[in-house]
């Protein structure tokens, strides 16, 4: 008896051993990572963690259960209400969150329908997107790409309609001159994007100057533009089309039949909009062939900065196998106080955390049906720093994500460097390194810190230690120029020694001879 006592002890000391894990499993685990210098996935702390997990048919509106999510496309974070679009179910719900930490939620409207300036009630058809302006022109101010119905929806706080945007080929432009509307058909509208094409509007946002900015579903010109009044305005972004000297020279030589066989080279289609607090339009793809993610000024140009040895792509190694094979899609974008901004992969169902200089700060989720996970990512935002996360599958749930401590350092120390307290955010980043000695961009945030201080040599050698090689050479350009006003006194002294002393000594070794042989 007591041999085989001894044994199964064995045995369970062995699987204990062995599985880990699986006891670890009780409670919800995460696999939070980063790359290393050399593009090599490192294992983090969490930087996130869920703190509510929201469905549909847990909420309730005036004592009535809503039901469950149906299809939810898109969220919108406005103050402390967050905006979900409940696509399948032709309504918006509006969740209050409060409490300390926001950690209380109740639902306090529930949408269907909006009101036409003629009084009368318009249902809501398949909508997509949500946007709630911040700016002072238009402030509080709604936009719903009604997506079913084929307009652009712009209403008030209480959901009445200022603007209804139609196909520019339907729809009659208006011009104020003095105080009179003058209403006229565009024309040029129908013939840019075709009258028999469909107009489907995916997201909508609108920026300082009342510009409105429409991603529609198969539209591969870029974003439509529309001002204020709801005026088609044209096309912004499109992303360029790249070809080879091969398919250059092809095109060149080829017949009109064979070129016609080819395949055709045309501008990806945008899959999302949104925009930052600066009035930059953050847009995404899921084309192999552009950056999945740009971010365009007001001309729409590109002008988001990768100074990290990957550009903000997602995953840099990914397997194939199952129904998750290839790079990731990004399929949405939240920006936070600090210019961090994170891109929700619809492939793999993760997030990544990237900073204003393109530097990956974490990565965090995956596929699976757990709190934490994703099946089918739709959109996100940001309260604060807390982000929401919407799942649009069968089982469709929104997911509240909160800030660990570790993660909260990490703002933290950006937050005290993009405010100019460089000495602060070094201290900061010290902390953080000890949590998580691996963290380069730890290294990285110091070296930065060093340099904006004028510690050139030491910020040198961090930069070096962490590949940096775009920062390095910053450095060196500073520490190059303080060195050579600092000694450029010897380099003076030095020429001035080659070319005098010289001829010096070959005109008194001349007059020496000169004396010798008189």
């Amino acid at each position: 008896m007591k041999k085989r006592f001894i044994c199964y002890a064995l045995v369970a000391a062995l699987l204990i051993s062995v599985f880990p894990m699986e006891i670890l499993a009780a409670g919800p685990t995460f696999y939070t990572y980063t790359w290393n210098e050399w593009e090599v996935p490192v294992p983090s702390p969490d930087a996130y963690r869920p703190t509510a997990f929201i469905l549909g048919q847990h909420l309730y509106f005036e004592g009535e259960n809503i039901g469950q999510w149906r299809m939810p496309q898109d969220i919108h974070v406005w103050y402390n209400h967050v905006y979900v679009v409940d696509s399948g179910n032709n309504r918006i719900i509006v969740l209050e969150f409060y409490g300390e930490n926001y950690s209380n939620h109740r639902v306090i409207d529930y949408v269907t329908h909006v009101t036409m300036p003629n009084g009368q009630q318009s249902e809501l058809n398949n909508p997509h997107g949500l946007f709630i302006s911040e700016w002072a022109l238009s402030r509080g101010e709604i936009f719903i790409a009604d997506t079913g119905n084929n307009r652009v929806l712009h209403t008030d706080e209480n959901w009445n309609v200022i603007t209804e945007i139609l196909h520019p080929g339907n729809h009659r432009r208006c011009e104020y001159s003095d105080g009179v509307v003058m209403i006229y058909d565009p024309g040029s509208g129908a013939s840019l994007l075709g009258v028999d094409s469909d107009f489907q509007p995916g997201k909508v946002v609108a920026d300082f100057s009342g510009r409105i900015f429409v991603q529609v579903m198969g539209v591969n010109r870029g974003l439509m533009e529309f001002d204020r009044y709801g005026v088609f305005a044209g096309y912004m972004g499109a992303p360029d089309v790249d070809l080879t000297v091969w398919d250059q020279f092809w095109r060149l030589i080829a017949f009109q039949a064979q070129r016609e066989r080819r395949r055709q080279a045309v501008p990806v289609e945008f899959n999302n909009v949104s925009i930052d607090r600066e009035g930059f339009l953050f847009v995404t793809t899921a084309s192999e062939d552009i950056d999945p993610v740009q971010r365009l000024n007001a001309l729409g140009d590109d002008v988001m900065i990768r100074n990290d040895f990957e550009y903000p792509i997602g995953d840099i190694w990914f397997g194939q196998g199952g129904d998750r094979n290839g790079p990731s899609e990004f399929i949405d974008v939240t920006t936070l106080p600090n210019g961090i901004f994170v891109a929700f992969d619809r492939n793999r169902g993760r997030l990544f955390a990237y900073d204003e200089q393109g530097h990956l700060l974490y990565a965090w989720g995956g596929a699976g049906n757990r709190e934490g996970f994703f099946q089918r990512p739709t959109a996100i935002d940001s309260m604060g720093y807390s982000i929401f996360a919407l799942d649009g599958s069968t089982n469709a749930v929104l997911t509240k994500f909160t800030l660990t401590d570790y993660g909260l350092l990490i703002n933290e120390a950006l937050y005290y460097y993009l405010n100019g307290d460089y000495e602060r955010s070094a201290a900061v980043w010290e902390d953080v390194l000890r949590i998580n000695g691996n963290f380069g961009r730890a290294y990285i945030g110091i070296a930065r810190a060093l340099l904006r201080q004028g510690y050139y040599r030491d910020a040198m050698r961090i930069f070096r230690q962490q590949n940096d090689n775009e920062n390095y050479g910053r450095a060196f350009g500073f520490y190059r120029r303080i060195w050579m006003e600092q000694y450029f006194w010897m380099f003076a002294l030095g020429l001035g020694i080659i070319m005098i002393v010289p001829p010096v000594i070959k005109k008194i070794l001349k007059v020496r001879r000169e004396i010798k042989e008189s």
